[in-house]
Order: C-alpha cells, then structure tokens, then sequence
C-alpha cells in the first residue's frame, strides 16, 4: 500500500474454482498476489509451490473475478508473496517475484 496500491479485495473465493489471496490495483492494473510460506533451508522455495494447476486455478479465479467485480479493461500482473519463516515462525524474508 505504501507503493499507491489499493486493496481490493483479501481471500477471494469462489466455490470449486479457486480462491484469489490477495487483489489490489493502481491505476488500470490489477495485482493478484498469490502468497506462499516456507520454512527456511526448506529444499522448496515457495514460488515452487505456485505449480501449473494452481496458476491454472488463479488464471480462471481472475478471470471470474474481473467478469464479475467490473475489472475487464484492466490489465494483471501476477505476483508471487514468498515468505521464508524459521522453526518459530518468525519471518526471515520476504520477496514479491513475478509469475506467468
């Protein structure tokens, strides 16, 4: 937020479809953040667990979403939340990294 993004929209759910964790815009551009968490030296990074189904399963959220909340002349940039957490679930890192 502090970068101008409004919060659209936090768990966005639909039914046997796919779940959306986190939707914000600036200007005419929706960011549709998919947030993953893993512990650290964990042989998975967490963009890793962002797999073909699942960005298949955000895509076709997306698209429901835009049809629905009035976003279908904006343009998506689909990101990845990665957080690296120790044993105790304190936060080491945080990266925000593109995704197709």
């Amino acid at each position: 937020m502090r970068k101008g993004l409004n919060l659209i929209a936090r768990n966005y759910n639909i039914p046997n479809v796919g779940e959306l964790d986190i939707v914000m815009n600036k200007g005419r551009c929706l960011y549709v953040i998919e947030v993953k968490s893993r512990l650290e030296n964990n042989l998975q990074s967490p963009i890793d667990a962002i797999d073909r189904k699942k960005r298949y399963k955000i895509l076709k959220t997306t698209r429901i979403f835009m049809l629905r909340e009035g976003y279908t002349d904006y343009d998506v940039i689909f990101l990845a939340g990665c957080v690296t957490h120790n044993r105790e679930g304190v936060v080491q890192k945080i990266e925000i990294v593109p995704f197709e």
